[in-house]
């Protein structure tokens, strides 16, 4: 059978309400993800894409929790707004100021987590056994995914680290917020050429969700650096191509992001972890 199809066995009564929240949706893998863990796991679900803007989102939010929503992944634009909905917030969400998971309480309020950084980290650490320790290390970009990875970042022990983003005052009030000045800081878009090299580089940028291409220095990475960009498939082509051309000697899409942090969202919610491993490999052999 196939594994993102509704299991035939399960009993339409104890199905769990789950969602995406965000824009732009289409071509989202999270409702097969979400499905082949329910089927791996036998627990029945159902995991919908809302589209959702900044204006509109609180009642959208409001009228699946009326509905009997569960629980909820939440992805751009929406990752700040939706700690301001929450009743509660974990502690690493806290420290990195953005959402990304929404699990229903009983008096019917959100708490909110984030799991991107423990995705970002079991991909490229365990999955793809590299070691990040002491790297000088580029964030490209300041929205909720970035914020999301920063501090386990800083956890796993990198080295410097710097971002630049097109808008700098998201750059700058991001570096701030980890309150580590003697290790991280912000730098100018159009002065990247002038910071030296980096061992590893991460693009969170939207620029190939819209088609636009990524305006780099072709001299910003150190021997044997790492790129990883938090976009998969086509939306992480422009990067990898850069990154590849500049001599980086690994260069890797997000889709195991994907997996990895929907793993850590679907075992807050229902208490059980499943085989990510297995649904990434699917994954990737689909393309």
């Amino acid at each position: 059978m196939d594994a993102s199809e509704p299991r035939a066995d399960v009993n339409p009564v104890q199905v769990r309400r789950y969602a995406l929240f965000g824009h732009p949706l289409q071509g989202s893998r999270s409702p097969r993800i979400h499905a082949m863990f329910a089927e791996q796991t036998g627990i029945g679900l159902l995991y919908e894409l809302i589209p959702a803007h900044q204006d509109d989102f609180a009642a959208r939010l409001a009228k699946f929790g009326r509905e009997g929503g569960l629980g909820a992944n939440i992805t751009t634009p929406l990752k700040v707004v939706a700690t301001q909905l929450c009743r509660e917030l974990a502690p690493r969400a806290q420290r990195s100021g953005v959402v990304n998971v929404l699990l229903r309480l009983p008096d019917g309020g959100w708490r909110g987590d984030n799991t991107d950084g423990e995705g970002f980290i079991n991909d490229l650490c365990r999955r793809k056994e590299q070691d990040i320790r002491a790297r000088r290390t580029l964030l490209l970009g300041a929205g909720g995914a970035i914020a999301g990875i920063l501090p386990l970042l800083l956890d796993a022990g990198v080295g410097e680290v710097v971002i630049a983003a097109r808008r700098p005052e998201r750059a700058n009030a991001l570096a701030l917020r980890m309150g580590e000045p003697g290790r991280v800081r912000s730098v100018y878009w159009n002065d990247l050429g002038e910071h030296g090299l980096f061992d590893l580089v991460v693009n969170g940028t939207s620029a190939g969700k819209h088609g636009q291409s990524i305006d780099l220095p072709m001299r910003l990475l150190a021997p044997r650096a790492i790129a990883y960009d938090l976009n998969y498939g086509e939306f992480a082509t422009g990067f990898l191509g850069w990154a590849r051309a500049a001599g980086a000697l690994e260069a890797f899409d997000g889709l195991g992001m994907l997996v990895d942090q929907a793993a850590v969202s679907f075992a807050l919610w229902h208490g059980v972890e499943p085989d990510a491993d297995a649904v990434y490999e699917v994954l990737r052999r689909e393309g």
